[in-house]
């Protein structure tokens, strides 16, 4: 009776460990995702007709000074404003073999009251700019968030929307994808013009698609809130996105954390950024 007894301990102990071990797995390998870029061997040119950027992208400047849209402001500098100072920062950026590159040392720096939870789950999308572009999706996310109905077919055609065949790994594909700022599977926010921009195939999947599969899987396994914000980088009036800006962060507890920049780039194409149109490289 007590080797039995044992057992069912054991088979019990091992049950409480399965979900701390997926979340486990799910980290490291955001870890590991930060270390090696999968598009290693991308390039991204700007045509002439496009604002180029020329300054060396300063790591260290990246991970230290980056203002955030939601961050506490100072000097009487409001939201507005900071998300401006940010977006200029991210701007300057250049492409240098790594698609994905930490901000603020891959911590978000969401406010206190970013992360509260007074309003339940919400989602917000803010309105298009002057070039009818895409501006910044917030959310408060938990699995009764998600959707359940099998998504539609996307129609809305973003700025910049200029797309083409393209071959990836011997295979016939399209260089842009309408990619959502938050993904379908966490809200269910579909053809809304709010949340759609022109991305490239390699920055919507696997590179947005990865962080967007862990933060689902976390949700689903919990019913924990998880706090999200994505914000295209846009220079001077160009149609298409340089890259985004992501943020998660789990509200109950740290196991989804992460604050990172995607470069819009596709490897051996050339991408105009002031209209969307491309050539191969």
């Amino acid at each position: 009776m007590a080797k039995k007894r044992n057992r069912r301990r054991s088979r019990s102990h091992r049950q409480q460990l399965s979900f701390t071990s997926v979340i486990a797995i799910l980290i490291i390998g955001a870890l590991v995702w930060l270390a090696r870029d999968p598009n290693s061997n991308q390039t991204a040119v700007t045509n002439s007709s496009s604002v180029t950027t020329t300054q060396t992208t300063d790591r260290s400047a990246l991970t230290s000074s980056a203002v955030s849209a939601q961050a506490p402001t100072t000097n009487g500098q409001t939201k507005s404003q900071a998300r401006v100072v940010q977006a200029d920062q991210l701007a300057q950026q250049t492409y240098q073999d790594r698609q994905i590159i930490p901000v603020n040392q891959n911590k978000p720096t969401f406010s206190n009251a970013d992360l509260s939870l007074s309003r339940g789950t919400w989602q917000d999308y803010h309105a298009l700019d002057q070039y009818n572009r895409v501006v910044q999706a917030n959310a408060l996310m938990q699995r009764s968030s998600m959707p359940t109905a099998k998504r539609e077919r996307l129609y809305i055609q973003p700025t910049g929307w200029h797309n083409r065949k393209i071959t990836i790994n011997g295979k016939q594909d399209y260089l842009y994808n309408r990619c959502h700022l938050i993904g379908y599977q966490l809200t269910g926010q579909n053809n809304n013009p709010k949340n759609l921009m022109t991305g490239t195939r390699s920055l919507n999947d696997p590179a947005m698609t990865y962080y967007e599969n862990a933060m689902a899987s976390y949700l689903k396994q919990t019913n924990h809130h998880v706090r999200y914000q994505v914000t295209p980088i846009f220079v001077g009036s160009e149609l298409v996105a340089r890259g985004i800006h992501m943020m998660g962060q789990s509200i109950e507890d740290n196991q989804i954390s992460f604050n990172i920049y995607i470069f819009n780039v596709q490897a051996n194409y050339q991408i105009n950024y002031q209209d969307g149109t491309s050539k191969a490289a």
